[in-house]
């Protein structure tokens, strides 16, 4: 990898920590997540200063073409996060439902209980 290819890597890799701990600082991104993003932000500065760190990781799993292995990680992790953010949106739809049908039983009550209430 050239030098400048390593610098704008290591730029956009700050870049984007300090966009993630903006997003946090604002309360727009949640502590877990935070830490998710700012995991792989670290794991791609390693990557941008040691670029070398891949040539052991490709060989040891039998990629000959050392990008291709980080592509194949960021394949994989995106498609974790992916699943992940599935399972958070399919537990959120059913809570959603949930609560929907609570404010509905809830306001069938009290509409029973003001047809009861005389005088009104």
């Amino acid at each position: 990898m050239s030098i400048r290819a390593q610098l704008v890597l290591i730029a956009t890799t700050l870049v984007s920590l300090v966009f993630i701990l903006r997003l946090v600082r604002y309360r727009q991104l949640r502590g877990k997540y935070a830490i998710l993003w700012g995991m792989v932000g670290i794991a791609i500065g390693i990557f941008a200063i040691v670029p070398g760190v891949l040539v052991p990781v490709s060989r040891a799993i039998g990629i000959a073409y050392e990008p291709a292995t980080f592509f194949f990680a960021a394949i994989a992790f995106l498609f974790l996060v992916v699943v992940h953010f599935s399972w958070e949106l399919s537990r959120l739809e059913e809570r959603s439902r949930s609560l929907a049908e609570e404010i509905a039983l809830l306001r069938a009550e009290l509409e029973l209980r003001s047809e009861r209430l005389p005088g009104d």
